[in-house]
């Protein structure tokens, strides 16, 4: 039995030492390994008033909680990283007709009710060197959810919910701005 500890010791600790992958934590950093950074508000190329603060605010939240870099003011970063949302698209995804017999909603003749979307947000990311201008690092993001659509329908009353609908896309928006962004802070900072 303390032949096998032994070896069963001796085969941990060769393995362990020889082997180019590392268990646990690896120290993260920006590419070119700088300390700072500036990250201004993205901007936003696509019809979804006020998207651009949820992705600017996840990613600096971010790179505030993994302390890679210290996120500080364009003047004096070395490095800035740029966002750009190229588009937010609603699809619709499933919908009900009038002709369709389903209990208890009755539709007006010739109506369609949406009562799904599908999401679909595109990011492009890079980072810029102050120095040259030089882009040192981009990727692009994409990401896609479905929503349920704000219908009403109680027995003969059938509507949508404008209200709810804006407050809805704006959630759903956010939640991915928080998904994509922790995955661009983790393709940032990954080192191999």
């Amino acid at each position: 039995m303390r032949g096998f500890v032994t070896r069963f010791i001796l085969l941990a600790v060769t393995a362990l030492t020889g082997c180019a992958y590392h268990f646990g934590y690896s120290e993260r950093k920006l590419p070119g390994g700088y300390k700072q950074v500036a990250i201004p508000m993205f901007k936003n190329e696509t019809r979804q008033v006020g998207a651009e603060a949820y992705f600017t605010e996840d990613l600096v939240r971010d790179f505030h909680r993994s302390q890679v870099a210290k996120v500080v003011s364009e003047n004096v970063a070395p490095v800035v990283i740029e966002g750009k949302i190229t588009n937010i698209s609603y699809t619709p995804e499933a919908q009900i007709y009038s002709t369709n017999q389903v209990p208890d909603i009755q539709l007006p003749d010739n109506t369609v009710l949406n009562s799904s979307y599908r999401v679909d947000v595109t990011v492009h990311i890079q980072i810029r060197r102050q120095s040259d201008q030089k882009i040192i690092w981009q990727g692009d993001f994409n990401d896609e959810t479905a929503y349920q659509a704000p219908l009403i329908g109680l027995g003969t009353i059938n509507s949508a919910d404008a209200l709810y609908d804006h407050s809805a896309r704006n959630q759903v928006v956010a939640q991915l701005a928080k998904d994509m962004m922790d995955t661009a802070h983790d393709r940032i900072t990954e080192n191999f």
